[in-house]
């Protein structure tokens, strides 16, 4: 069995006295996928900012590969780490969220090469090999040229996700990466995803799509009022979930 890449641990995030997560606790083993699924207002896209350090959290840890991520333990305590530290743990958690998130000015090739030359100091060159193949792996190959602005959603997602997997990360989040396309765009971004599944990626997605869950997920988590209610298989969860909660949820969008 593989040794956990991801280690969450009584997790806490609160905006003011709000509290969005109450002590979650998770691991994600290397080279497997886990779904995040919950009502609206769990904590879900949160959780994620957290693990890359895009939110400060309140109280726990999170490691990815043995590394705490936007701390440092001195003396039994946690320092927030330096700008610079923070934007190398980033560049090897992927993130792609809603809502593409490209800039606009920029054609695709220029979007994917961006960060591997700025931040992990690769030679134009080499940048770009990299991008016309990552270009090419989501099925966009010939579109190097393009702007954001003439592709539909679903193409500049694939885009997004091959700018995130230029930077070579361990790990790939993904923030309900289909809730803003059209229907009929869904299934060619969601075939990307398990591609990168079947390759061996390391995924957390937090996602509405069931019948993705229950395809590439190798756990589902449930995810209410920021505290893990159950998790396990697909198979398992999503057929006979064991608590009251998840099968009410549950009840409401299969």
């Amino acid at each position: 069995m593989s040794a956990a890449l991801v280690r969450i641990s009584d997790l806490h995030k609160s905006y003011g006295i709000t509290p969005v997560l109450r002590g979650v606790d998770l691991e994600v083993r290397q080279g497997e996928v886990t779904c995040v699924i919950g009502p609206s207002g769990s904590g879900k896209s949160t959780l994620l900012r957290c693990v890359n350090h895009l939110e400060k959290i309140n109280a726990g840890e999170v490691e990815v590969d043995g590394e705490l991520i936007g701390y440092r333990r001195r003396r039994g305590r946690l320092h927030e780490l330096k700008d610079r530290a923070i934007t190398r743990q980033r560049a090897a958690i992927g993130m792609v969220s809603q809502n593409f998130n490209l800039f606009p000015h920029l054609t695709v090739l220029e979007n994917v090469i961006e960060a591997p030359m700025g931040v992990l100091g690769l030679g134009r060159a080499e940048a770009v090999a990299r991008a016309t193949e990552l270009v090419a792996r989501v099925g966009l190959a010939g579109r190097e040229s393009s702007y954001p602005r003439q592709l539909s959603g679903g193409q500049q997602q694939r885009i997004a996700i091959a700018r995130a997997l230029a930077m070579e990360p361990k790990l790939m989040l993904f923030d309900e990466p289909t809730s803003a396309l059209d229907p009929e765009l869904v299934g060619e971004v969601l075939a990307v995803m398990a591609d990168l599944a079947e390759a061996g990626m390391t995924m957390v997605v937090v996602t509405h799509e069931m019948a993705f869950a229950r395809q590439v997920a190798d756990t589902v988590v449930f995810l209410d009022e920021g505290r893990v209610v159950e998790s396990g298989p697909p198979g398992e969860l999503l057929v006979a979930p064991r608590h009251a909660r998840t099968r009410e949820f549950l009840a409401r969008v299969l």
